[in-house]
């Protein structure tokens, strides 16, 4: 038995060894990329590292003066980039973003789906057409831009890089309806690339830890507000638990072009991972301490967007504000 377990140990050793040295990377130099979410945060943050290994650029987003902004500094640095507003819950506007980065460039070989929102507060203060909202963005959306792309993808032998978080592995209090989204676009990633394979398409998805990418600001906050957007803002840019933007970028980018099937991204992520499949009791257990501690409901559904739950607690907070000056600043 001992014989056995040691050669499967070392036949699994020599399988991963043998795939790292004969999977080609994905060259990237000349590439078509949809990258969706594209205008600010992590989004941008890819743009960022895509651009800089050559490829050209179609940036998705919903709003029209950011993807301007985000355009502007790529094409300054030299880069091609098209841009196009749409609303990624609508399957007709998912297909002309795609269009529009056939029309651009001529090819589509990359689509990456970066795009997501964030609520956070108690379960009792969330209503069911939150969780069905987020699913839309964080889940369904990746779903119909694979969908929409697959065509394109199948002739240039293509790439999709989904981005999930460690949210999808480990649930966390007072952000039921994202884990629960995160959860459902890992099992996507998972099913893509069992199926897309036999036509050439590779799928990654990695899985983030915490990031200082400003989004905070832009979550949707339940229950009580400022407390609730104190703590989560907090612990989003807390250092060596929250990874800078353009590290995590090009970590995940780093990921694609091995053609991983998935990835932690950031130590943090891949402890949890870890711990979880380990130990899900233990984990299960510290979670629920962990929410003991967290602002209670209201029974209040009103939501408000993190940049309006803003107290003097956040302003003055050293951690979040020295981060959001360094995000700001890249």
């Amino acid at each position: 038995m001992r014989v056995s377990k040691r050669l499967l140990l070392a036949g699994a050793a020599a399988a991963l060894a043998a795939r790292r040295t004969l999977t080609p990377r994905y060259a990237l130099s000349g590439k078509s990329v949809l990258i969706t979410g594209g205008s600010r945060g992590l989004g941008l943050a890819l743009a960022r590292e895509f651009a800089a290994r050559g490829a050209r650029l179609t940036l998705v987003a919903r709003t029209s003066s950011d993807l301007d902004t985000a355009a502007a500094e790529l094409r300054g640095q030299g880069t091609e980039v098209a841009t196009v507003t749409a609303d990624l819950t609508k399957r007709e506007e998912v297909e002309r973003a795609v269009q529009a980065a056939m029309t651009a460039h001529g090819a589509l070989d990359v689509v990456v789906h970066s795009a997501g929102m964030i609520q956070t507060g108690p379960l009792q203060d969330m209503t069911e057409d939150d969780w069905r909202e987020v699913m839309e963005i964080n889940a369904f959306a990746a779903l119909r831009l694979v969908r929409a792309a697959y065509p394109h993808l199948k002739a240039a032998g293509g790439r999709v890089l989904l981005v999930t978080s460690i949210g999808g592995k480990v649930a966390v209090p007072h952000l039921g309806p994202y884990s629960m989204s995160k959860f459902a676009a890992v099992g996507l990633g998972a099913a893509l690339r069992a199926e897309l394979g036999l036509d050439g398409i590779g799928v990654t998805t990695v899985c983030p830890g915490l990031m200082q990418t400003g989004s905070p600001k832009h979550a949707l906050v339940k229950g009580q507000h400022e407390k609730e957007y104190a703590w989560f803002a907090t612990i989003d840019n807390l250092p060596l638990v929250s990874m800078p933007a353009p590290a995590a970028a090009r970590g995940m980018v780093d990921a694609l072009v091995r053609g991983d099937a998935e990835a932690m991204i950031g130590v943090p992520a891949a402890v949890a991972r870890y711990a979880q499949a380990l130990a899900p009791q233990l984990v299960a257990d510290a979670m629920a301490l962990t929410n003991r501690f967290l602002p209670g409901p209201t029974g209040n559904p009103q939501a408000r967007r993190g940049a309006d739950a803003e107290s003097e607690v956040t302003r003055s907070n050293p951690i979040k504000r020295a981060a959001e000056q360094g995000f700001n600043q890249e």
